[in-house]
């Protein structure tokens, strides 16, 4: 049996915090190779926002600009695989990827983001990332003063409607069953001139992920533009967590100031780590991880 391909850095994860990362090491003149399965969160979207000099163009179109500056570094490798196991210690790990390829690095850096979990409502996950909408500092500009509705419950309902009412007036909250908040915050919305829906959702009708209506257990319906809501979410993958590192009560992978997890020569960046889901905020993470983890492989020596 032979030897595996050894490397400095192993980024499992090839999106912008690891494409960033990589951009940092390769600079530094550090062997590494990213491993990607090539299914980012955001695949449906149709455009990016809030990224000064990217505004408006596609995930898509700024992930492979970005890969093709990273590979312009010699010491830069990119794998089309997935990593399912990784054993070892600070210094030494072996990687598996699923088509049975082995490697080792010294460290190891988990940007594999999260995996958002659609409910069973028909229509919801075609057009997640559309019109069914999470952040409105991401699409609230483009559905500014549209209908626009909230699916959520709960005693977070009304944070969540004051936010999104700074971008649009024309507002229903969808509780999708009877509400269980109470009375003061029902109070309080209505003050806003925000509606209250508690009919059962039990579709949403739509143009190639562009929202129609919203159909009800009643067969009423809903005209809207745009739906935010928030859905939960499991770590896309979850080696980091059967390799001992710590993960949060929320969910997220913990790390330290310099994107370290509780396990030596383990880092993490990205959506896995925080719940700003921000394409810069990404980009950033993985810089500092590249540039942390070159000085720990520095130190090491």
């Amino acid at each position: 049996m032979t030897d595996p391909e050894n490397f400095d850095v192993v980024i499992v994860g090839g999106s912008y915090a690891g494409l960033s990362a990589a951009m940092a090491l390769g600079r530094a003149m550090r062997n590494v190779l990213i491993i990607d399965s090539g299914k980012p969160c955001n695949i449906q979207t149709p455009h990016a926002h809030n990224f000064v000099t990217h505004d408006g163009e596609t995930p898509y179109a700024i992930t492979l600009a970005a890969k093709n500056q990273v590979l312009a570094y010699p010491t830069i490798k990119f794998l089309h695989d997935t990593a399912i196991l990784i054993t070892g210690i600070n210094n030494y790990f072996e990687i598996t990827t699923e088509t049975n390829k082995i490697f080792s690095a010294k460290k190891i850096l988990f940007a594999t983001g999260i995996k958002d979990l659609m409910p069973d409502i028909p229509g919801f996950s075609e057009a997640w990332g559309i019109s069914v909408i999470h952040c409105p500092y991401c699409h609230g500009y483009e559905f500014r003063g549209q209908n626009t509705g909230i699916l959520a419950n709960g005693e977070m309902v009304f944070e969540f409607c004051k936010l999104i009412n700074h971008w649009t007036k024309k507002l229903t909250i969808f509780t999708n069953g009877p509400a269980t908040f109470n009375q003061e915050i029902r109070n309080k919305l209505t003050d806003l001139n925000i509606t209250i829906v508690e009919n059962e959702v039990k579709r949403i009708e739509h143009d190639e992920g562009n929202i129609k209506n919203l159909k009800f257990a009643d067969q009423s319906s809903c005209e809207l533009d745009a739906l935010y809501t928030r859905i939960p979410f499991e770590q896309h993958s979850k080696i980091p967590e059967i390799m001992g590192c710590t993960i949060t009560e929320a969910g997220y992978i913990q790390i330290d100031e310099f994107q370290k997890t509780s396990v030596p020569g383990i880092f993490a960046a990205g959506d896995n780590t925080t719940m700003f889901r921000a394409l810069t905020m990404a980009l950033s993470a993985g810089s500092k991880a590249g540039v942390i983890i070159n000085h720990e492989l520095i130190s090491d020596k």
